[in-house]
């Protein structure tokens, strides 16, 4: 496959990424003669709280189909959900497609996402470019993806990855530095770095912004996805 093709050919289907998502899919009422409408559902308040944040119905995040169908999202929290696979497959190789499904459960609350599974297309076959149950490159580069992209990511049970709503953002809560320990040891061949030192070594790495502010934490996890990936090397 022509490798500024398949670019040029990503870019234009990730454009329309966000318009594809944006379809609501469930609890549409459809009167002959009319388009039809969803009413978005709202999760109702427990002991005379303030009402929840209405849930919108979607079945796809950025250009990839849900597995299982449709899942209640609060609006903001799937925007970046949209944003961050468009993100990952951006920085992902060339031969591959925009992702076409991706496995994962929504929480009923509608701010919270584990992810399983990417699926992506190459060479005319449909594979998995990210599964939970395989510690590889791809898994922590995925897990970097996410890290970019939110403020609290873990994880989970089988190797699936769980994010929860929010500004991505440097915190130096104990989930991102044992991330940045391990993708210093893994991917930036750092393989004595450790919860003291480890900002340190990426820099004498080359890495030119400190990784524990927000511009640095933003730079440190797309190049930690692309050493993953296989797309960019130092």
């Amino acid at each position: 496959m022509n490798d500024s093709r398949s670019s040029l050919s990503r870019r234009r289907i990730l454009l329309g990424a966000a318009a594809a998502s944006a379809v609501t899919v469930a609890g549409a009422t459809v009167t002959p003669g009319t388009t039809a409408r969803a009413a978005p559902s709202t999760v109702p308040p427990a002991g005379g709280a303030s009402p929840a944040r209405s849930l919108v119905a979607r079945d796809r995040i950025a250009t990839a189909r849900l597995a299982g169908g449709a899942a209640r999202f609060q609006a903001d929290f799937h925007e970046r959900l949209d944003a961050w696979l468009a993100f990952w497959s951006a920085n992902s190789p060339p031969g591959w497609s925009a992702p076409v499904r991706v496995d994962g459960r929504a929480d009923a609350g509608g701010d919270a996402f584990t992810l399983h599974a990417i699926r992506v297309t190459r060479d005319d076959e449909t594979r998995d470019a990210f599964t939970a149950g395989r510690p590889d490159a791809a898994h922590l580069a995925t897990l970097a993806s996410l890290h970019h992209h939110f403020p609290s990511v873990r994880v989970a049970a089988g190797g699936a990855l769980r994010v929860t709503d929010g500004p991505a953002g440097w915190s130096g809560s104990a989930e991102q530095v044992a991330f940045a320990v391990t993708a210093c040891r893994e991917l930036w061949g750092l393989r004595t770095a450790d919860e003291t030192d480890w900002r340190e070594r990426v820099n004498r790495a080359g890495h030119a912004t400190d990784p524990a502010s927000r511009s640095g934490w933003a730079a440190f996890t797309r190049a930690s996805l692309r050493r993953g990936l296989r797309t960019e090397t130092y």
